[in-house]
C-alpha cells in the first residue's frame, strides 16, 4: 500500500487529491490548520486516513510532520500543496511579507524535513510532489510576492532534484505547476481570472502526474500554450506590458 503525506489537505486541491488517493487505496497522513475539515476526511476514509494539525510557519511544524509519518507508518511521497496568495496592486507590505513567509520560508521549512527524512530514515528513497505555479516564470505586477515565491519553489525543488542526483539518493520530484484553479485561495467574487479550472477537472490530472511520478506537469494546455509565448518576450518588453 502506497503512503503519502498531503501537507495542505483542508481545502481545495489538497482536499480533492486525498480523496482521490483514498479511494485509490493509499494511505494518506493529511495535515492543515483547520482541524474539522481534516476530521470529515478522516471520518469519510476511516481506513484510509489519518490527520495532524500543522502550520507551516511554526518552527516545531517538522516534529509535527514526523509523528503524522509514525501515525502513517512510514512515507513515501509527500505533497506539499500549503501556500497563500493575492492580487496586490496596492503593494500592502503585509500581504508580501506573509506571502513570502508561508511560501518560501514554510515551504522550505516542510520540504527539507521530507527530504531529511528520506535521506536518514528511509534509505534514500522517496517522493517530494509540490504545488507551485505558471506564475513563477515571470513576474506579474498584479501579485508579485506570488510570483516571485512560486519562483523560489520552482529553483528549489530543482536544487534538491541535483543534490539528490549527486548524494546517489532515489528521491523523485514532481513539480505541478496550475493555471488560475477556482478554490478558495482565489477571491473570484473580486476579481475575474481568465482560463478558470474547477478543481474536479485539476485535481485527476495532479493525481496522475503523482502516480507516475512525472517531473513536471504544467496543467492544462491552454497555459502549456501561455507559458511557452512568456518565455519567448524579452524582459525589457515584458516589464512594459499591462497584465
Amino acid at each position: 500500500m502506497k503512503r503519502a503525506v498531503i501537507m495542505g489537505a483542508t481545502s481545495g486541491m489538497g482536499n480533492r487529491v486525498a480523496q482521490l488517493l483514498a479511494e485509490r487505496g493509499w494511505r494518506l497522513g493529511v495535515a492543515g490548520r483547520r482541524e474539522d475539515n481534516l476530521k470529515s476526511l478522516q471520518q469519510k476514509y476511516p481506513q484510509n486516513i489519518v490527520y495532524e494539525v500543522i502550520d507551516i510557519n511554526e518552527d516545531d511544524a517538522p516534529n509535527k510532520l514526523n509523528s503524522l509519518i509514525e501515525k502513517l507508518g512510514g512515507m513515501d511521497t509527500y505533497f506539499h500543496v500549503s501556500g497563500v496568495g493575492s492580487q496586490n496592486r496596492e503593494l500592502e507590505p503585509q500581504i508580501e511579507i506573509m506571502t513570502t513567509k508561508t511560501n518560501v520560508v514554510g515551504f522550505t521549512r516542510m520540504v527539507t524535513a521530507a527530504f531529511n527524512y528520506f535521506k536518514e530514515r528511509n534509505n534514500g528513497t522517496g517522493h517530494i510532489a509540490v504545488i507551485s505555479s505558471i506564475a513563477g516564470v515571470k513576474g506579474l505586477s498584479h501579485a508579485p510576492s506570488y510570483s516571485a515565491t512560486k519562483s523560489f519553489d520552482n529553483t528549489y525543488i530543482q536544487a534538491l532534484a541535483q543534490l539528490a542526483h549527486s548524494q546517489k539518493l532515489h528521491i523523485k520530484f514532481t513539480d505541478i505547476r496550475p493555471g488560475f484553479v477556482d478554490t478558495p485561495l482565489l477571491d473570484t467574487v473580486k476579481h475575474h481570472y481568465p482560463m478558470l479550472m474547477d478543481v474536479e477537472y485539476v485535481a485527476p490530472k495532479i493525481v496522475k502526474a503523482i502516480e507516475k511520478q512525472k517531473r513536471s506537469l504544467i496543467i492544462d494546455w491552454r497555459y502549456r500554450i501561455l507559458v511557452f509565448f512568456w518565455k519567448l518576450i524579452p524582459n525589457c518588453l515584458w516589464e512594459r506590458m499591462k497584465i
